[in-house]
């Protein structure tokens, strides 16, 4: 068995928990859209038509911002096609995915399903085969209020008023082949420039994220990074970075540890951009704007070009087992370590395509198994994020070498008083000990009461590659762990391959 010895004090904090690190992202992909949240003959179906059972998991996951509408989508769309009555709006072909848009959900419709179920749109522009001019029509179709001939045929479609959106993608992985309108990174750096100089003078409080690497394996990783800023730095705000975790040759002690490879990667991201801003002296701090991530096989994809031209076809739904959502725990205690850099984070996708819900058209939805770390995370992480000192047996790994056993972080709100912890055993075969002091803690918020234990969720099973299905949908749910509270010491025992969340709270035992 392994053994873990933490300690929290307030005085040690990484910063105020950032919640648009809840995000997710709905792209024209497979099924996320049409079938997903969108599918007007559904018996929940919405008078807008979207699936109000959809929605209602949606809330449940807590989701705060929801980027759109792509992804690799975006280099190629046209949003003039999604806009206006349903009855005239052409059908394309995505050359993308290889799909055909019947455009039915385009821009309003997306803002319309976000003020719904209460997140925040997040837009990103076609900077592969479009450009300045409709970039800054459709910010101005967004968001203007001037009288002007676009804004106004805004209002001619239904909506009167903005839809104010704030924060806006400069176009999407175009260091990537795959793109459409694939670029250099100084092709792609010059034209960011000037969109944002456009975007921004259209509207200068915008937050814009210019792309950065789509994943740390590439081999322009870090040069792409530097040639972008040094370009943009005064009109960016935030850079992206995307990553995507799946098991490699069996390696399933490296695949638990992932979590490693996205700090490392929001690690050199940072000291990137801090690099531009010495060199400018600027003491501007460029946010990462982690707008996909998840766990997928992308192993058992065969790639874009074998794909059959469909409407909405099933692609790349990916059922995920207990491992899974151990590993998707572990990526968002990372991202909350991270909460003073990382600007906001997106979990790719939300529905269906390596989504945390399923749905069948015309019948059920579903709680994928990595439903429950995120909901859990978003529902109970608050106020401040802690940066607790750990003490643990190592792990081996091969692709990260020796880290700590457990992986933990911890939330601390001053008004309630509650301390959440959140952890990980990233060991496929030992237990761990844990022994948490939260000494430094006491007092901090009731007057000295101390702390009483008020739930302790966990992920595990005997079957790690147990998960749900439409036939059994509460095959992996969070179930109850076992932890004592001494005083001010936490003794739990943490089974292999697990996610937990930890609640205390100021005052004396009921």
């Amino acid at each position: 068995m392994g053994h873990a010895t933490v300690r929290v004090d307030p005085a040690f904090a990484v910063g105020p928990l950032n919640r648009r690190l809840f995000g997710s992202f709905v792209e024209h992909m497979g099924r996320c859209v049409y079938t997903g949240i969108y599918e007007p003959e559904h018996p929940s179906a919405d008078a807008l038509g979207f699936r109000r059972d959809v929605a209602d998991l949606v809330r449940e996951l807590g989701v705060t911002v929801v980027r759109y509408p792509g992804g690799n989508f975006v280099s190629n769309y046209r949003w003039e096609d999604g806009v206006g009555p349903k009855g005239e709006r052409p059908v394309r072909l995505d050359l993308a995915w290889r799909s055909i848009e019947t455009n039915q959900v385009g821009t309003d419709d997306f803002v319309d399903w976000c003020r719904s179920v209460d997140v925040e749109p997040m837009m990103a522009v076609n900077l592969g085969t479009r450009g300045i001019a409709e970039a800054v029509e459709l910010l101005e179709y967004c968001n203007g209020d001037d009288g002007t001939q676009v804004s106004e045929r805004r209002v001619a479609h239904g909506h009167e008023q903005p839809h104010d959106i704030r924060v806006w993608c400069l176009g999407n992985e175009m260091d990537g082949p795959w793109q459409m309108g694939h670029k250099t990174a100084e092709e792609y750096a010059r034209l960011a420039e000037e969109t944002a100089r456009a975007m921004r003078r259209l509207q200068p409080d915008l937050e814009l994220v210019a792309c950065g690497s789509s994943n740390r394996g590439m081999p322009t990783f870090g040069t792409w990074e530097r040639v972008v800023l040094e370009r943009c730095f005064d009109l960016v705000d935030h850079i992206s970075a995307h990553a995507y975790y799946e098991p490699h040759d069996g390696d399933l002690d490296s695949y638990l540890a992932c979590a490693e490879d996205m700090d490392r990667f929001i690690r050199s991201v940072v000291a990137t951009a801090d690099h531009v801003a010495a060199v400018r002296g600027s003491d501007k701090r460029i946010g990462v704007s982690f707008d996909e991530w998840n766990v997928w096989f992308q192993a058992r994809f065969d790639g874009e070009s074998s794909l059959a031209i469909r409407e909405a076809p099933e692609l790349i739904e990916d059922v995920y087992d207990v491992m899974d959502a151990v590993v998707v725990g572990s990526l968002l205690i990372t991202l909350m370590q991270h909460t003073d850099r990382v600007a906001m984070a997106c979990q790719a996708q939300l529905v269906n395509v390596i989504a945390p819900i399923s749905t069948r058209p015309g019948g059920a939805s579903w709680r994928q198994s990595i439903f429950y770390p995120f909901a859990l995370t978003a529902r109970h992480a608050r106020g401040t994020v802690l940066r607790p000192a750990v003490v643990s047996t190592a792990v081996e790994t091969a692709e990260y070498g020796a880290l700590d056993q457990l992986l933990l972080t911890a939330t601390l709100d001053e008004g309630s008083g509650d301390l959440v912890i959140f952890a990980v055993n990233r060991s496929r075969t030992e237990p761990c000990e844990l022994t948490l002091d939260v000494v430094g803690l006491a007092g901090s918020a009731a007057g000295g009461a101390g702390y009483r234990l008020v739930e302790h969720l966990v992920i595990s099973d005997e079957d790690p590659h147990a998960r749900n299905t439409e036939d059994d949908p509460e095959r992996v749910v969070p179930g109850a762990g076992t932890s004592t509270l001494d005083g001010a010491t936490l003794r739990s025992v943490l089974p292999a391959i697990s996610w937990h969340c930890i609640r205390l709270t100021e005052g004396t035992p009921r």
